[in-house]
């Protein structure tokens, strides 16, 4: 027996062997060990539908008012104790402006961890006819995203719209089916009257997609709770945007494009800026593609690969020691910013919760999707820390 394993073994290409661990690891012909392959860490992936149909013009203001409060929500949930990363995307449906061709669909931004280019899209969308195809526009976001094969990620679709939800050539409940197949979940948000949308099959298509059903007054404009925390929150986010280090051919229009949507997020109110600022101080807001104080976090050698004509002109005649010790000074003041903001969130967040109590409960976007991340999270065994 010993003997037949042996020439079985000589003979084969690659064979392989248990280590000490017992992780299998593939040795091939000419002896070169393969490495094993990294767990991939663990996401929360949400794609957004949103109808942009002439009749949707206070969902987009809603979608636009509550994105940095959805974020920040996101980022209270842990797994294992870790943070996952956050991916989000952007589809539109129902715009006439649209091609027949394609449903009159349209991915906007695909899962992507990159929050300023979620919202520079966002805040670039404007409304136009109306075609509402949910089953086509669920299938496009299944097949075309590229979501995460992990059991324990979080994989959901929230579309909001109003008409019938079973309009176009692609039907839903078929949709819906192979969603499931990948594990994600289908939520539907409903803008009209609750009982309306329930016969215009929308709850249907929630529960078919075991998420959950809500509507919403699309036509009402968020309320804010003023704190008295914003306004130093805010001071900190002018602080926190001065650590940015832009680098390679995108630093610059990058580094615009966070200035951006500072002012997106500040049109639209106070508090939202607050929000924004918020989401800024936290892990999930990382910009290592364009930022070297983040590129530096994620490798730490960066600093010696990087050309000289990568960097801003101020920074290009120094030595490498010389932008290590810059990079650090950077490091250290963001993550004293990170941490002030930190802080005065908590205690923002608890004025919030103390003035929420004394009035009715808003059901908006943000609302809707908030609660039933946070239910759905613990379903998955994640845990909430505020």
């Amino acid at each position: 027996m010993k003997t037949s394993m042996l020439i079985s073994a000589l003979l084969a290409t690659t064979f392989t062997f248990a280590n000490s661990n017992h992780t299998n690891v593939n040795i091939k012909k000419n002896t070169e060990i393969e490495k094993p392959i990294t767990a991939e860490k663990t996401k929360i992936q949400v794609a957004l539908l949103l109808d942009t149909s002439s009749s949707m013009d206070g969902l987009i203001d809603q979608a636009k008012s509550r994105l940095w409060n959805i974020v920040n929500t996101l980022t209270t949930l842990k797994y294992k104790g870790q943070n996952p990363d956050i991916e989000i995307a952007l589809y539109e449906y129902g715009n006439d402006g649209l091609s027949k061709q394609s449903n009159y669909i349209r991915q906007i931004a695909p899962l992507s961890t990159d929050l300023d280019l979620i919202s520079e899209k966002l805040f670039s969308l404007s409304t136009n006819g109306g075609n509402e195809y949910c089953g086509a526009v669920i299938q496009d976001a299944t097949k075309q995203l590229k979501w995460a094969k992990d059991n324990n990620n979080m994989k959901l679709i929230y579309i909001a719209g109003n008409e019938e939800f079973n309009q176009g050539g692609i039907n839903y409940k078929e949709a819906i089916s192979n969603a499931l197949k990948n594990d994600i979940y289908v939520n539907t948000i409903y803008c009209g009257d609750k009982t309306q949308g329930i016969n215009e099959l929308w709850k249907d298509g929630a529960d078919y997609g075991k998420g959950k059903y809500f509507n919403i007054d699309s036509n009402q404009s968020v309320r804010y709770i003023v704190t008295p925390y914003d306004v130093e929150i805010t001071k900190c986010n002018e602080k926190i945007n001065k650590t940015y280090i832009g680098y390679g051919s995108k630093g610059s229009e990058k580094k615009m494009n966070q200035e951006m949507q500072d002012k997106n997020a500040q049109k639209v109110s106070a508090s939202n800026y607050a929000e924004r600022a918020v989401s800024k101080s936290k892990a999930v807001y990382k910009n290592d593609s364009w930022d070297l104080v983040d590129k530096v976090k994620d490798d730490a050698t960066a600093i010696s690969k990087i050309k000289k004509e990568e960097l801003p002109a101020e920074l290009q005649n120094k030595s490498t020691a010389e932008l290590n010790v810059i990079v650090a000074q950077k490091t250290k003041e963001r993550e004293n910013i990170q941490k002030e903001i930190g802080e005065l969130a908590k205690k923002r967040q608890e004025y919030i919760d103390t003035e929420a109590k004394k009035t009715k409960k808003q059901d908006d976007l943000g609302n809707a999707i908030n609660t039933s991340i946070v239910a759905f999270a613990k379903v998955k065994g994640y845990t909430v820390e505020k």
